[in-house]
């Protein structure tokens, strides 16, 4: 299939070799390529069943084609339909190529198959476009009568029959639904005859299709047809990470391809010796790390102080050397072989100076996220540090404040001064003295002060009246000031 925005011009495909332009709108599961249908071999036994398909491959039928029916494949037929009325279908497959569709489906070719009725006309085509069109306005009506009635189900597709009289919803659920209140809110609404089909969500993400991790189209919607059994043991036999998220695919299941090349991988696992996961020599007991299964190589390592490993990749006659070697109660000196691997090994640890070494290429980039992660935390630490510092400085200072004899109720004392000096008026009889005493002089602003302040309340109450001191009883200090002098 061709891309119109390509930009090579005009490139040329095989199969059907329409170049993108086919009226099924890609190669998707309807489009099978009858290889016979343009040959004329002698069919000894011809067959009258042919397979038709509806909505692009979404349903697949075998029906009986009477001889005054001139039709091949590719033509849109009328066909009956077992509820009642007919549909509107695209023949796929007819000769030879349907008797072998009906030995892989497990079709018998006695049983009782509805027939062709006509090929379609120009009529029947156009109510066809017209159901197709007003699918999707039914599918979310269809939804949100389901989530009024909370019922725990999903409506993935509608399929309406080619004279519009019959509905097919096919939905996904847990569980049963009983769906007899849903079916007769459908039928009042849409005035067509109901059926509810339970699928898959395997068979639901084929049906809707979609993109892969991969970047390619959904295999159960373009060529897959059957869906086989996947379990977690295959991923573990290709070395993949049990992780849920990229193992399972668009259906929420586990990914279809993982059963593509476990064949492959189980045979070449057969030379591989079992029960090694750990292996004893006079250095210490080694564990196995990892496998490469296809360059046949088992890397063991050991245990060394602060966690650390110290790495041997083993070929696998190796390993079952030393496997056997331990099983008649025998430790070699080292997993590597003497004189040989242990020299080599040496050279890729140490390099020799006639080899060229790419510093560059010598940095893979876990080791450099690795050392990001480490310094980041040596800068968490230290910022922990420097905070607990500050706070246990903080805390011996606010404990020698306390500690001090002259410290102690200081903040409560200078209060209680304050307050004094505000309240305290000097006598009469009492001569004032130390002219030049700062207490003194700062007793005699706070009076005057709060003579200024009492003089302006009441001038604000009294504006005709002048306040005077010495008449209310007061007495002022300026005056006692100057007579005691």
């Amino acid at each position: 299939m061709g891309c119109s925005s390509c930009a090579s011009g005009g490139c040329s495909t095989s199969g059907c070799g329409s170049s993108g332009s086919c009226a099924s709108g890609g190669c998707n599961r309807m489009n099978t390529f009858d290889w016979l249908v343009n040959m004329e071999l002698p069919d000894a036994d011809q067959i009258d069943i042919v397979e038709i398909s509806f909505k692009n491959g979404v349903r697949k039928e075998f029906f009986r084609k009477p001889t005054f029916v001139d039709a091949i494949t590719g033509d849109m037929v009328a066909v009956e339909s077992t509820g009642g009325g007919y549909d509107i279908g695209r023949i796929s497959l007819s000769g030879e190529l349907v008797r072998l569709q009906m030995k892989k489906r497990r079709v018998k070719p006695t049983a009782v198959f509805p027939s062709v009725l006509r090929k379609a006309n120009e009529r029947d085509l156009e109510r066809l476009q017209e159901a197709r069109s007003s699918e999707k306005d039914t599918m979310i009506k269809a939804r949100a009568i389901a989530a009024y009635l909370n019922l725990d189900m999903k409506v993935g597709e509608v399929e309406i029959q080619g004279d519009k009289r019959k509905a097919t919803f096919y939905y996904t659920a847990e569980g049963r639904v009983d769906f007899r209140e849903l079916i007769r809110i459908y039928a009042h609404d849409f005035k067509v005859k109901i059926e509810m089909r339970q699928i898959g969500a395997r068979q639901e993400s084929a049906i809707i299709g979609g993109l892969g991790p991969c970047g390619r189209e959904l295999c159960c919607s373009t060529w897959l047809t059957d869906f086989k059994s996947v379990s977690t043991g295959a991923a573990r036999y290709q070395n993949l990470a049990i992780n849920q998220s990229k193992l399972s695919g668009q259906c929420g299941r586990l990914k279809c391809c993982l059963n593509f090349e476990l064949n492959t991988y189980l045979d070449a696992l057969k030379e591989f010796p079992k029960n090694v996961e750990n292996l004893e020599t006079l250095k210490g007991n080694a564990f196995l790390l990892k496998t490469d299964i296809f360059k046949r190589i088992m890397f063991f390592a050991y245990r060394k102080e602060f966690g650390a490993l110290d790495v041997y990749p083993l070929s696998v006659d190796r390993v079952k050397e030393i496997a056997a070697m331990n099983r008649q109660g025998k430790k070699p000196e080292d997993l590597l072989v003497e004189g040989v691997e242990k020299s080599n090994r040496g050279k890729r640890e140490k390099g020799s100076g006639d080899e060229f070494v790419d510093g560059a290429g010598s940095l893979e980039l876990s080791q450099l996220e690795d050392k990001r992660r480490r310094n980041k935390k040596k800068n968490r630490g230290n910022e922990r540090n420097q905070q607990s510092a500050a706070e246990t400085n903080k805390d011996l200072q606010n404990q020698k404040k306390e500690q001090h004899p002259n410290n102690q109720n200081r903040p409560e004392q200078k209060n209680f001064q304050k307050d004094n000096q505000r309240h305290k008026k000097p006598k009469q009889n009492q001569p004032i003295s130390d002219a030049g005493n700062p207490q003194s002089d700062n007793l005699e602003k706070n009076v005057d002060s709060n003579e200024q302040k009492m003089q302006k309340k009441h001038q604000h109450h009294h504006k005709n009246k002048k306040f005077n001191p010495q008449k209310k009883g007061g007495q002022n200090p300026n005056n006692e000031k100057k007579d005691n002098q």
